[in-house]
């Protein structure tokens, strides 16, 4: 592998998750961004409320990111082994993090309704 790509990059992810665990992350994803965006369109911004109580999923979305990658490469914190497995872990665990405040803010915005309802 001379270089990364994005066809390299998908085959990598798609070999390691397997081709349905990686469409459905995918697919997942793709549809908590889309709700959360027509979400800020029909609000006008973001209720901050909603937004404080969404964030308090985070440390769990980070934590069960990192859990589940590494159950995934059958590993564990003892195999941590530089810098750069640290910056990527965090990487992991900041990624689970968002994903889990996206959701928890989509969940509790289309149970509670329009502004106002």
């Amino acid at each position: 592998m001379a270089e990364l790509t994005l066809p390299v990059l998908l085959a990598v992810l798609q070999e390691m998750f397997g081709p349905v665990l990686f469409w459905a992350i995918v697919a997942g994803s793709l549809a908590t961004t889309l709700a959360f965006l027509w979400l800020l369109i029909r609000d006008r911004g973001l209720r901050g409320a909603v937004l404080v109580r969404a964030e308090l999923w985070a440390p769990v979305g980070g934590f069960g990111a990192v859990l589940f990658v590494q159950h995934l490469t059958n590993s564990s914190f003892a195999d941590i082994g530089g810098p750069v497995d640290v910056v990527v872990l965090l990487g992991i665990a900041a990624i689970g993090a968002i994903g889990a405040t996206l959701v928890a803010y989509v969940g509790a915005e289309l149970r509670k309704g329009r502004k106002g309802e």
